[in-house]
């Protein structure tokens, strides 16, 4: 298991959104990486939703349905015949162990066949509904379905569980499904840490540029350490960079991987980790960068505000540091290798 540390956030005054919350009904548009489908929000495959209006109809058709926008992953426990289900075994705070849960089929048997992505058949990402307590292992599948993963709950309340994963054979790929799971417990609610733009973690700094918009958009997170840039930075699940999005009040989630992949000739390994993205609601959201240097996994956290009048820069302020263990890079076959902030 990689071990990683947290830092501070950062948020910028933008146009940024993943979509209306589920049953509400607005229509919202993809946020995705490039040329890559994340698996944050899927429809249901309806290839003639996909389809353009054609420009002229034929006497007395009806017009043209609107195509149906993507919903945000993680929304639903069930989807597409899919239903994730938590064992319900108690959990306590501050006690290491197994989580459990399986994912039923569309026949209601525990579904036992994936679609390897990036590195891992299956990524559960743990947050609690305050957006703290961030956490993305990876669980080991059992020969009944069940699968499960070390975790420690690091404090009390309802946390979000993220299966994030592909059925094998499915034609409409990959989808998040989410679920509520309590930890018994004092619950002492933690505020949403202050937008800076710039975070820092065990030395390195993290620095977004570019804005997020509602259009088309490219955002680029550097990383320095002691002031000079990174530009070694290692593979880390295929990629060198993975940043998961939350959205305050529902949880709204998506998996957001970067432009290249490493390997392929032309995207360079740092310092600069890019993102196409297109963001289409307002409110305020967490993110979660994973990055992988000298062995260790880090993870930098950014409050983001959007639809705030304040146009100008953020100043970086202050972040707590915590040390960081050295690892060796996660292995390729499965295990329950993950990371916790």
């Amino acid at each position: 298991m990689n071990t990683v540390t947290r830092v501070g956030a950062f948020g910028v005054g933008i146009t940024l959104a993943f979509g209306a919350a589920f049953g509400v009904g607005n229509a919202v548009g993809p946020i995705g990486s490039d040329a890559k489908p994340s698996h944050g929000g899927h429809n249901g495959g309806d290839p003639a939703a996909a389809q353009p209006a054609p420009p002229g109809g034929a006497p007395g058709a009806a017009p043209a349905a609107p195509a149906a926008a993507e919903e945000p992953g993680g929304l639903r426990v069930s989807e597409r015949g899919y239903t994730l289900v938590p064992s319900g075994d108690p959990l306590a705070v501050g006690v290491p162990a197994d989580f459990r849960f399986q994912i039923t089929g569309p026949d209601g048997k525990p579904w036992t066949r994936y679609e390897r992505s990036h590195d891992k058949d299956l990524h559960l990402i743990v947050a609690r509904r305050d957006l703290s307590g961030f956490q993305h292992v990876h669980p080991v599948l059992g020969s009944d379905g069940t699968w499960s993963v070390p975790l420690t709950f690091p404090s009390a309340g309802d946390y979000r569980v993220f299966a994030d994963f592909a059925p094998a054979g499915d034609p409409d790929g990959g989808l998040t499904l989410g679920a509520d799971v309590s930890v018994s417990g004092d619950y002492r609610a933690t505020p949403l840490p202050t937008p800076v733009r710039t975070a820092e973690v065990d030395g390195y700094a993290v620095t977004l540029e570019g804005d997020l918009t509602t259009s088309a958009s490219m955002l680029t997170l550097n990383v320095s350490k002691g002031g000079r840039p990174v530009t070694n930075l290692q593979p880390y699940l295929g990629a060198y960079g993975h940043l998961v999005a939350l959205r305050q009040g529902d949880l709204a989630y998506l998996h957001v991987h970067p432009q290249g992949e490493p390997g392929d000739g032309k995207t360079p390994a740092g310092p600069g980790i890019g993102f196409h993205a297109q963001a289409p609601s307002a409110g305020s959201y967490r993110l979660y960068l994973d990055f992988q240097h000298e062995g260790v996994v880090r993870t930098a956290e950014f409050t983001v505000r959007v639809g705030t009048p304040d146009a100008g820069s953020p100043t970086a302020v202050p972040t707590t540091v915590l040390p960081s263990t050295p690892v060796a890079p996660p292995a390729t076959d499965e295990s329950s290798d993950g990371h916790s902030h």
